[in-house]
Formats: structure tokens, C-alpha cells, sequence
């Protein structure tokens, strides 16, 4: 939700006017401000010239028009005068001549009115010339005949002006915009350090430490974008240093130091939450598998030799685990490990048990050489009503049966419990609920820590069978080891689209499988559908396992973003179990984590899985990450993760799952 409200607030921002915008307004306005003022000058300057100038040639005019009427023509004839006037007139560059009499009466005159001038009248009215007059008197010999008055034509000046104002403004057009463009160009050079600066704050943001700013300009914004790459370098170092704190926390708390396998203690609570937890309780069968003679060993090799040996062990472990979904390994002794395959019959278990020590043994020969050593293992199958306890004992039952054996070998206990589904049994029954519509939609509510609203559902499929219907936890890992994961998570995809196309207020998230995560064609498809499925693909969450992540960098890399590029939020699923160190995130932009519930099994009772979902929580929350967990059962369980300051949770005790379309 944060999130959400920081992308408005961004879009928002958009709307307000930028720097550069700015300094070009400002700038630009002071520009035009001096060009006008200058034109303006101008003008007033030239207009004032020309009006000095009609001033002059009407006082000339009159003037030489009195002298004629005083001594080349008797002022006193009428008619002559007259002759005169009209010929002057008649040059056009006059508006009115006019010849009165000491009484003031005329004697002769022509006038005109101001027309026919090649400029606008706007022009006119704005420039509005003064019209001077220039007068002279007439004699003769001693005595005053009267006055010539002149009135010269201004056509001609307005003409002139308005040239004269044409070229200013053009002048000041052709400099303003000359000016405007140069102004742009240098605001451009010189804002690009800050545009580089703004994506780096942005790629910040989004906890992107890589993006540096190498572009020069003013001493002032080298400055500043020094020290931005500077404090990039510093969350860098400083994300990378929270990495390592939180790879050393899982390290303490989950694994092995030697190995790097599953510590016991994190193995039996494992274990717990898939035999005991109603959630994720499904069958599956215990591995207990012990090195006989390795104190011998030990002793006879030296103690480097013996820890090379348990890397051995341990990596092929790994290789097993990798090979079956959902399984994972542990070391419970010095030479003693454990193995749990979730969803497998007894009779499967038996051929892959024999499979692994077959392996183990090999390793083990060859290093011992020429000590004569031994593998044996013991195996136990879950059932709804055994505790983790029983079924490590009966586990470990089975072991001591098969170190009663000489040589390797491994032994099965429960021999007279009712079978499970064997693998080709599976695969028919998945295969069928596939083809002939036998699944079906379920979802569950992941519930807000802040206000217990419900933040979105969790899609999931059941299998309808004659026995009822099964959860995806159980038949699941199944579908992963024979690759039929795909063809569940597009009948899980097309459903939720479809149900999010016909509820516009729901928010889902929906897990993909680690085959469909590193299947190409599969991640096509996928975002081929969520690009047409418009605006509401950003209603959906993609869930991809850290297990994926861990052994798929490159897939879960070009899936990862290419839903950033449909803006999908990408869910971390099952965080903590993956073995992958916290540093991916900063490379991969995921928007939120689900702890595995393996950490929140017990957790109210269990104190270094609290203090290990408290640092994660700061350290996800400091880079933008939301934190959910899964498998809350229990009123203890969900008050101690409220302590923690998770974002959401889901888990029976807070919404059991319903089938969609069928109200909670």
C-alpha cells in the first residue's frame, strides 16, 4: 500500500513545472521584458523624430509660401494666391494650406483629410502623429497683408514608422529567439547532471545502488552529484553489510556450519510443520541415514580428512534433495543425516532410499579405502495421526533394524500401515484431475497486521478424487517430480485472470512452480496472458520460490523482469529455506517476502526464530520490501509475529481456505 501511494504522489508530481521550465520562463520573460522595453524606446524615439520632422516641413512650407505671397505675387489678388496654394497643395504633401486676412477670413486654401495610408489603422491610432502648424506672414513693403497656415501631411512619416517599427519588432524577434534557443541549449547542458541525478535518486528508491552520474557541468552541480554517487556507494556497502548479517543469521539458525545442510534443530521443526502442522500435513517418508565406522575413520584419516568426507556426504544429499520437490536434508549427528520426501508412498521411498545409500556408499568406500565401511539407513512413512517424534523413532527403528544387516542396506519400518499412492499412481490421478476438469479453485485470505483487513487472497488448486478432495500440498510435489507443474499453473493463472476480470475489488497472488519458473515457453506464455490481460494483471501477485531462485538464477532473473515491466508485484515464496543469500535483492527488484512457516511453527516458544524474523523484517523493510508469513495456527503464534512488525499473515487460525466463488 505504501507503495501504491508513492507512485501517486510521483504521478502527481508530474504536473509541476520543472527547473528547467522555470529558468526558461523567468529568463525568457526578463528577455522579452528588455526587448519590449527597447523596442519601445525605440519607437518612441523615431515617433517623437518624426514628429519633429512634420513640425520642420510645415513651418518650411509656410514660410515659402508667405515669401511667394509677399514678392513674386501680390498677396492682395485672390486669384493668384489662390494659383499658388492650389499648386503647392497639389504636391500631396500637405494636409491643409489655408491664407487668411488680418481679419481672420480666408482667402484662399485647400484641405484634406487623412486617408489613403498604406498602414494599418490600428497602427495609426497607436502611433497617432501630432500635426503641427506652421505658420508665416504675408506683406507687402510695409504693410501686413495676413497668415499662411500649414499643415503637412503625415502619411509619408507614418509610413516610414511603421517600417522602421516592423524592422525593431522583427529585429527583437529574431534576437529573442535567437536568445530563447541559445538559453535552451545551455539550460539543457547544464540540467542533464540533475536529470541524471533524479533517475539515480529513483533507482535509490527502488534500492538500485549500481547507477552512478559521470556527466560534468558546473563546479556547484559536480558537487552535488559527487556526493550522490558517494552515498550510492555508502547504501551499497551498507545493503551488502545488512546481506552478510542476515546470510550469517540463516547460517546460525538453519544450517550446519560444516555441511551447510539443514542444522537438526531447524530440520526437526521443518519436519514438524509438514507432519504436524494442518496447513501443510501430508504423507511422505523419513530418511535416518548413518556412516558406520567414521570414528574409526576419524581417528585413522584425521579430522580434515573426516570433514572433507561429510562435505561429500552432504553434497550428494543436495543433489537428492534438488532431484525431489519440496524434500530437504539435514544433519542431525556427526555422521548422521536425515532426509524427508514429502507426498511419496513407502514403497517409492524404499527404491530411492536403496538408490541414495548405493550412492553414499561409493563416496564413502572410496575415501575409506581400504577400510571396510558401511551405509544404512532406516525409513518410516507419515501418516495424519504420527507426530514428528513418532516418526523419528520409528525412523530411527528402522535404522538399528538395518545396522543389524551386514553391509550397507537400508530398512522400512511400518510394513503393515496401508500404503500410499505409489508414483505411477500419481501421475494417473494427476493426469486425469488435468484433462478432465477435476480441479478446482481455492483461495485464502492473507490478513493486514496493521488493521486485520484483508490485504488479497491466495490462489491454490485441490484435486477432486474419490477419496475427496486433496490438497495442493500434497499432490503438488508429486506433480513437480513428473514436470506436470506447468499445465496446474495455467489452469491456476486462466482462473484467476477470469475471476479478477469478474470481481474488479479483488487482489489475488497465485505461487508458481519451480519447473513452470524455469520452463522458457511457460514464462512466454505467462507474460504474453498477463499482457493482455490489461490493468488487471497489477491485481495479481506472483509468488516464485527461493528455491527457485537459488537454483535457476538466470530464469527467475528474465521472469523477475519482465513482470517488473508489466509492473506485477513478485512475491520471494518460502523465504528462508532456500539457501540463496539475501543479496539477490538487490539485483532482482521483488516487492514483497513470504517466510516459510517452518519459522513461524512454535515461534511464540521459540526465540531465535523470532529474532531472525525481526532482523529480516528491518532489513526487507529498509529496502521497500513488504514481509508476510504463512502457517499461522495459533492465537501465540500470530500475537508474537504482530511483535515482529510483519505486514501481513495467513494461516488457519486467521481464514481457513474456500473454494472460489463460495463465500468464506
Amino acid at each position: 500500500m505504501a507503495r501504491t501511494q508513492d507512485d501517486r504522489q510521483i504521478s502527481r508530481q508530474q504536473g509541476v513545472i520543472t527547473l528547467r521550465s522555470l529558468l526558461l520562463l523567468f529568463t525568457g520573460g526578463m528577455l522579452l521584458l528588455v526587448l519590449v522595453a527597447a523596442a519601445s524606446v525605440s519607437f518612441d524615439r523615431f515617433r517623437d523624430y518624426m514628429s519633429g520632422q512634420l513640425q520642420g516641413h510645415a513651418r518650411d512650407g509656410a514660410t515659402a509660401i508667405g515669401l511667394s505671397l509677399s514678392n513674386a505675387i501680390d498677396g492682395r489678388d485672390p486669384v493668384a494666391s489662390s494659383s499658388l496654394i492650389d499648386a503647392v497643395f497639389d504636391s500631396g504633401r500637405y494636409l491643409s494650406v489655408v491664407y487668411v486676412n488680418n481679419q481672420g477670413e480666408e482667402v484662399a486654401g485647400r484641405e484634406t483629410s487623412l486617408r489613403e495610408v498604406d498602414v494599418p489603422g490600428w497602427f495609426v491610432a497607436l502611433a497617432d502623429l501630432p500635426l503641427p502648424v506652421g505658420e508665416a506672414e504675408v506683406v507687402r513693403g510695409w504693410s501686413r497683408l495676413g497668415k499662411v497656415r500649414v499643415v503637412s501631411h503625415p502619411g509619408r512619416a507614418y509610413e516610414d514608422l511603421w517600417v522602421v517599427t516592423v524592422r525593431i519588432v522583427a529585429g527583437s524577434a529574431l534576437i529573442g529567439g535567437l536568445g530563447l534557443i541559445g538559453l535552451f541549449w545551455m539550460m539543457t547542458r547544464l540540467m542533464r547532471p540533475l536529470r541524471a541525478v533524479e533517475k539515480q535518486a529513483r533507482a535509490l528508491g527502488k534500492r538500485d545502488f549500481r547507477r552512478r552520474v559521470d556527466i560534468t557541468s558546473t563546479r556547484e552541480l559536480n558537487q552535488v552529484t559527487h556526493a550522490m554517487n558517494q552515498m550510492a556507494d555508502d547504501l551499497g556497502r551498507l545493503f551488502e553489510g545488512q546481506a552478510k548479517l542476515i546470510q550469517h543469521l540463516r547460517k546460525v539458525n538453519n544450517e550446519d556450519s560444516l555441511t551447510g545442510l539443514a542444522s537438526r534443530q531447524a530440520f526437526e521443526q521443518r519436519l514438524k510443520v509438514e507432519v504436524e502442522s494442518e496447513e501443510r500435513s501430508a504423507p511422505g517418508v523419513l530418511f535416518l541415514i548413518q556412516l558406520e565406522e567414521f570414528a574409526q575413520y576419524n581417528q585413522s584419516y584425521g579430522r580434515d580428512e573426516a570433514d572433507r568426507l561429510l562435505v561429500r556426504i552432504a553434497g550428494a544429499l543436495n543433489t537428492f534433495v534438488h532431484a525431489h520437490s519440496d524434500s530437504f536434508a539435514g544433519r542431525m549427528t556427526g555422521a548422521g543425516f536425515a532426509v524427508f520426501l514429502p507426498g511419496v508412498s513407502r514403497a517409492d521411498g524404499v527404491i530411492w532410499c536403496r538408490q541414495l545409500v548405493e550412492e553414499l556408499d561409493g563416496i564413502y568406500s572410496d575415501l575409506s579405502a581400504p577400510m571396510d565401511v558401511s551405509v544404512h539407513a532406516g525409513i518410516a512413512q507419515a501418516a495424519e495421526t504420527r507426530k514428528a517424534g513418532e516418526l523419528m523413532s520409528a525412523a530411527d527403528e528402522a535404522l538399528r533394524q538395518a545396522q543389524m544387516e551386514e553391509g550397507s542396506a537400508c530398512h522400512a519400518a511400518d510394513r503393515d500401515r496401508p500404503e500410499h499412492h505409489d508414483s505411477e499412481k500419481w501421475r494417473i490421478m494427476i493426469g486425469e484431475a488435468i484433462t478432465q476438469g477435476q480441479m478446482s479453485l481455492w483461495m485464502q485470505p492473507m490478513i493486514s497486521n496493521g488493521d486485520n483487513g484483508v490485504l488479497f487472497h491466495q490462489v491454490f488448486s485441490r484435486m477432486r478424487t474419490e477419496e475427496g478432495w486433496i490438497k495442493a500440498g500434497i499432490f503438488v510435489p508429486m506433480a513437480e517430480r513428473f514436470g506436470m507443474i506447468p499445465d496446474i499453473d495455467r489452469w491456476v493463472l486462466e482462473r484467476s485472470l477470469a475471476l479478477l476480470h469478474t470481481e474488479p475489488d479483488t487482489r489475488l497472488a497465485l505461487s508458481l512452480g519451480m519447473v513452470s519458473v524455469a520452463s522458457e515457453a511457460f514464462r512466454k506464455e505467462l507474460l504474453e496472458q498477463l499482457s493482455a490481460a490489461g490493468k488487471e494483471r497489477r491485481r495479481l501477485q506472483i509468488g516464485i520460490s527461493e528455491q527457485a531462485v537459488h537454483h535457476h538464477r538466470t530464469a527467475v532473473g528474465l521472469l523477475v523482469r519482465g513482470l517488473n515491466r508489466l509492473k506485477v508485484p513478485v512475491i520471494v515464496d518460502r523465504f528462508g529455506v532456500g539457501g540463496v543469500p539475501f543479496s539477490y535483492l538487490r539485483n532482482l527488484r521483488f516487492q514483497a517476502l513470504r517466510i516459510d512457516n517452518s519459522f513461524v511453527h512454535d515461534i511464540d516458544s521459540h526465540d531465535d526464530n523470532r529474532f531472525y524474523l525481526e532482523s529480516v523484517t528491518t532489513i526487507a523493510h529498509s529496502r521497500g520490501v513488504r514481509v508476510y508469513v504463512t502457517g499461522v495456527e495459533t492465537a501465540g503464534e500470530y500475537a508474537a509475529l504482530q511483535g515482529v512488525g510483519i505486514d501481513g499473515a495467513m494461516g488457519y487460525h486467521l481464514g481457513r481456505p474456500f473454494e472460489a466463488g463460495i463465500s468464506e
